[in-house]
């Protein structure tokens, strides 16, 4: 089904090559569609790949080398003591060196004839790897940014067992998720480089582990000031101009910051269909009280519903992404963007998982803090209309991550959680669409059987689980937003998914940074002084629902036009007359028309891989 990928037509990837000459033929295959070629020092290729003029700084120091590409202010003399350390102590000295840099990036090195290449410690900046084998090349495993430019460069097929997993609502549990459709092509895990031998072999390694949560909340607020400001000012320095959203607090806090710069400001803000939403209210007192913005609302009737578009969608995406369902509402403000002369797009994203976090804490606190954690259940209760007896039974229960899991691949087919289900397990167990073909629920069953011997939660208890692998997961969309961005020429930044910000923000005591009884207390102290104190303190936050309802309505034709010739029904993955009879039907936003995401996002990739565009002329 899949036709090849032309690599020339993706505004930005790379490839990792070890120093050995059994990547030539690799090496060879990516240079014929790369404008940047960096060479080891033994003068085979390393880096190939297409990014943008400074976005990649290079270090040398002997015949050590270290790359950093991405967004960063990283210096050419910082990156040449990182490469000396590198070269006097080994690789390893790279954790401590770059534990201190600003941003977001990729950091690459090359050294003695071993290789590290590590992303960031969540799922924005990613790290696939793969082995080669005749006749492609000789057997040598090589990195990428990229699964779908990996895969192209090894000849590896598409692993319909693997997009059958996809199709899970709520997404697909840790450690699973994100994974690459194709086969031979894996994922390293956030927080992990990986280390390319000069025979070819592969080897993962943990360089990241969350910080223990014990920084009250006035230093931690003081420290997440800091690393905030540093990574809007990462972005915004030297840049005559730069967009960004201007909705909820979150972004808000990064508009701000963004507005103490030199650059020029421009913020959007898309009004909500539903008269209940107030982030343009929010948003006209933030400007205001700024006096520097220059402020743009975007008409509710100006902006795409939800399904928009679903039927046409050409971006080339290396994953699936339920942002697809949403993608013109998304792309609509990025477009306005690039047309006002825009390099960059900052977000709030990211904000929620770190700044709200997870009731699921509370785990952590029930033996040494009773009382507390108890009053604190009733205050979450309360707050989402939890059934109280459903909490504490879910607060009281010590079984394992692997034992959820297990329980997931068992209960596939049944009934979803009810819509008061508490959020104090290890996640809300997804659940296979109606639709999907008893073929497709085998082949998720047994993937997720497969991995139970060695599934780990994501993190310490669940409550760091859980944030965690919603940072994955959102952090993943964001990336996808990245690439859609890039054909308009415009790089979105997400500087909440920094890994500065992001320890940060795990440092802090969790009754000071998660609690019933405060909206979001760790920024509303940490943007003292930078956002208005009018809008400091606000503790509201809208939401899509009604262009969800909306937008389902009013593109249904579109829903039912995935239908005809479905690529999911032809892999034996859907069956197409129940999908048909569901996009039919009346659905609720809350608790059924989501279902849909997740097939939409693989129909949609799929029909996208058909569609590539042919490479540039001459």
């Amino acid at each position: 089904m899949e036709e090849s990928l032309s690599l020339s037509a993706l505004s930005s990837w790379f490839v990792v090559l070890p120093d050995t000459d059994a990547a030539t033929t690799v090496a060879a295959k990516a240079l014929s569609h790369a404008t940047h070629n960096l060479r080891h020092a033994s003068g085979r290729p390393w880096l190939v790949g297409r990014w943008t003029d400074g976005s990649a700084v290079v270090g040398v120091h002997g015949r050590t080398r270290v790359a950093v590409i991405g967004e960063h202010s990283v210096t050419p003399g910082e990156a040449r003591r990182a490469a000396a350390a590198a070269a006097t102590v080994s690789l390893t000295a790279l954790d401590r060196h770059s534990s201190t840099w600003a941003g977001s990036f990729h950091l690459v090195a090359s050294s003695g004839g071993q290789v590290r290449v590590q992303g960031g410690v969540v799922d924005l900046r990613r790290v696939f790897h793969a082995e080669a084998t005749p006749p492609v090349s000789a057997r040598v495993s090589v990195a990428a940014d990229r699964a779908d430019v990996l895969a192209e460069l090894i000849g590896a097929g598409l692993d319909e067992r693997r997009l059958a997993l996809e199709l899970l609502t709520l997404g697909v549990p840790h450690p699973l998720s994100g994974a690459p459709q194709w086969r031979g092509v894996h994922a390293l895990r956030g927080g992990h480089c990986l280390t390319l031998d000069a025979d070819g072999r592969a080897r993962p390694r943990r360089w990241w582990s969350p910080p223990d949560p014990d920084v009250p909340l006035a230093e931690g607020s003081v420290r997440l000031r800091e690393v905030l400001t540093a990574a809007v000012d990462v972005r915004t320095r030297g840049r005559d101009l730069v967009t960004t959203d201007l909705g909820g607090l979150d972004s808000t806090a990064v508009c701000c910051a963004a507005a103490r710069g030199e650059a020029k400001v421009v913020a959007y803000t898309a009004a909500l269909h539903d008269e209940l939403g107030d982030d343009v209210h929010w948003a006209r007192q933030t400007v205001r009280a700024l006096g520097s913005v220059e402020h743009h609302v975007v008409p509710a009737q100006d902006t795409a519903l939800t399904f928009d578009g679903i039927d046409t969608l050409q971006d080339i995406l290396d994953t699936p992404s339920m942002l697809t369902v949403d993608r013109n509402r998304r792309v609509h403000l990025l477009d306005r963007a690039a047309v006002r002369g825009s390099g960059l797009h900052l977000t709030g994203l990211g904000g929620d998982e770190l700044l709200a976090g997870t009731p699921a804490r509370l785990h952590a606190s029930i033996s040494a803090h009773p009382f507390r954690t108890l009053r604190d259940l009733r205050g979450y209760a309360a707050k989402y209309q939890w059934p109280r007896r459903k909490a504490l039974r879910q607060l009281v229960d010590r079984r394992s991550y692997r034992s959820w899991l297990a329980r997931v691949a068992r209960d596939l087919t049944e009934p979803a959680a009810a819509a008061d289900e508490p959020l104090l397990d290890w996640s809300v167990p997804p659940r296979m669409p109606p639709w999907a073909t008893p073929e497709a629920v085998a082949a998720a069953r047994e993937l997720l059987s497969a991995c139970l011997p060695d599934a780990e939660p994501r993190g310490r208890g669940h409550g760091e689980h859980r944030e965690l692998a919603a940072m994955d997961g959102i952090s993943q969309w964001t990336r996808h937003i990245g690439q859609m961005a890039a054909p308009l020429g415009i790089t979105v930044a997400a500087p909440y998914y920094d890994d500065r910000v992001i320890e940060a923000c795990l440092a802090v005591r969790t009754p000071d940074r998660i609690t019933p009884w405060r909206y979001k207390p760790l920024i509303v102290e940490a943007m003292r002084g930078i956002v208005p104190e009018a809008v400091r303190t606000r503790d509201t936050k809208a939401n899509a629902t009604f262009e969800e309802e909306t937008g389902l309505r009013r593109h249904r034709a579109r829903l039912l036009a995935l239908c005809e010739e479905s690529r999911l029904g032809r892999l034996g993955l859907v069956d197409v007359d129940v999908l048909r009879e569901w996009c039919r039907r009346s659905l609720s936003a809350e608790t059924e028309s989501y279902l849909l995401h997740p097939t939409v996002a693989c129909e949609v990739w799929l029909r996208s891989r058909e569609m590539t565009p042919a490479p540039p002329g001459p």
